[in-house]
């Protein structure tokens, strides 16, 4: 019987390296499942110089009735882009269908062994990986759900996580919140440092599903909890609640993680792209909220804030 080739829109991109993270961040905001940066290989001579301050991205939107859509959202933010930064070389893409029954496989072969705090390892579930005394090792099966530690506001939000939990000597008693989960690496990581408790909610099912499993291969269903759930639903409070979503969807949310948080608890928020800052501090940096530390990677921002209001 002839296995079944699903039908994949291939997106090849042509940006500056300022650029990559957003554009990024944007294709899995808007339904692409992977985007990678292709390795350009070494120029072979000739007479001209490679020009390294463009980088190349590949992206696959599904063959479904929102491509169209898709592909002028693509578009519009590009333009968006040169319009906030027209000192940089536009944005050029082009796209092909492609059929590819095994594709899902071989995505695979982008995501290699990452370490992405002083102690932290994400590691695919498919490589091999010693690590060290101090070093804690999270295996991920991503699943095509976005979450591998590449992106800067995961790398931030564990590195703020790190940094809270370690010195935390009753971080056993601790109750974490993670919202908008992905493949779970940022609650897997929570248990690893030390957290008595997890809890992790996304509104997608297939998120759930692989961070179900990701928690199971990691050791730390005992500790933590994946939910099909919308954050709104939930009324326990935590200790420590890390947000790695949007800045729209961040705002949307700040009165129920205000409602959620303990006094004397953090809130980590991540995700924020540059341009997006001056409305994240109007509405984060005010009661009942005090900054605690910001971490900054590229574009990037990372807000740790404690809660100096709020519920016992």
């Amino acid at each position: 019987m002839t296995q079944q080739k699903e039908r994949w829109l291939q997106i090849e991109i042509s940006l500056p390296a300022e650029l990559n993270e957003a554009v990024t961040n944007f294709l899995m905001e808007n339904g692409a499942q992977g985007v990678f940066q292709e390795e350009t290989p070494a120029s072979q001579g000739g007479d001209f110089a490679e020009d390294l301050s463009r980088e190349d991205l590949k992206a696959y939107l599904p063959a479904d009735v929102r491509v169209e859509n898709r592909l002028t959202s693509l578009q519009n933010y590009l333009d968006e882009l040169g319009r906030l930064f027209p000192d940089l070389p536009r944005p050029s893409w082009r796209s092909d269908w492609i059929a590819d029954s095994n594709w899902g496989e071989e995505w695979k072969k982008y995501f290699k062994p990452l370490r992405v705090t002083r102690n932290i390892i994400i590691k695919p579930t498919w490589e091999r990986f010693s690590p060290g005394g101090h070093d804690i090792l999270i295996e991920i099966d991503p699943g095509m759900a976005f979450g591998t530690g590449q992106h800067p506001s995961t790398r931030m939000c564990l590195q703020a996580m790190e940094d809270l939990i370690l010195q935390d000597r009753a971080a056993r008693s601790r109750r974490v919140l993670d919202v908008g989960t992905g493949t779970g690496i940022l609650g897997i990581a929570a248990a690893k440092l030390g957290a008595g408790k997890v809890v992790c909610v996304d509104i997608d099912k297939q998120a759930v599903a692989i961070a179900g499993e990701n928690v199971r291969m990691n050791d730390v269903e005992d500790r933590v909890d994946v939910l099909h759930r919308d954050v709104v639903t939930l009324s326990e409070s935590f200790d420590l609640i890390v947000a790695n979503l949007t800045a729209k969807m961040l705002l949307k949310l700040r009165p129920r993680l205000v409602d959620l948080l303990r006094r004397g608890g953090f809130l980590v928020i991540s995700g924020i792209i540059e341009q997006d800052t001056e409305g994240i501090e109007y509405h984060f940096l005010a009661e009942p909220f005090a900054l605690h530390r910001t971490i900054v990677e590229k574009e990037w921002r990372c807000y740790v804030l404690l809660n100096e209001g709020g519920r016992q």
